[in-house]
């Protein structure tokens, strides 16, 4: 369920702009529909994640900043913005001898300190290379193959890391007999 929250604001990006072939419109609906997540979060647990507050903060003022000057070039540097702000929270956790991804999935897989170590440092460079590709696609193509980019590639690429991450990290699960 979870997941859905957090991919209901870029799913409705998303389908506002194939509606409606207009960024702005779908910019607009983002930011009402990620501002509505938090607050449900809110609602519902009397918490909001620090990444859920990172990631309102971006489409407020980011796509505030394409609404008000009508430039959606603002919009497209948001998920540059979000990915290095990921990764750069894992990496100042991880220099401060804090592991964010241990953090998030302790509680379901039991694994050595030295694999959580690359698990997180995986994560960090995952989110960099995500953050500069969104960039490459935002400043080479066209507005339309970004926003596909946005949906598919990102999220694509994504379910194949998580992919990668799980093969690598089923070497260390134990089976209970």
């Amino acid at each position: 369920m979870k997941i859905l929250t957090d991919l209901l604001p870029v799913l409705l990006f998303f389908a506002t702009y194939w509606f409606t072939r207009d960024i702005f419109s779908a910019t607009a609906v983002a930011i009402v529909a990620t501002a509505a997540m938090v607050a449900l979060a809110w609602i519902r647990h009397r918490k909001v994640e620090t990444m859920q507050w990172v990631s309102l903060a971006l489409i407020v003022v980011l796509g505030g900043a394409t609404l008000l000057f009508h430039d959606k070039q603002f919009i497209m540097w948001k998920p540059t913005l979000l990915y290095w702000a990921m990764g750069g929270g894992l990496l100042i956790g991880e220099m401060a001898g804090k592991n964010g991804i241990k953090a998030m999935m302790k509680e379901q897989v039991s694994l050595p300190d030295a694999v959580w170590r690359k698990l997180n440092l995986a994560w960090v460079g995952f989110f960099a290379f995500m953050g500069a590709l969104n960039l490459y696609v935002a400043l080479s193509f066209s507005e339309e193959i970004w926003v596909n980019f946005k949906l598919f590639g990102g999220m694509g690429l994504m379910l194949a890391f998580v992919v990668a991450q799980s093969l690598y990290l089923s070497r260390f699960v134990e089976e209970k007999s």
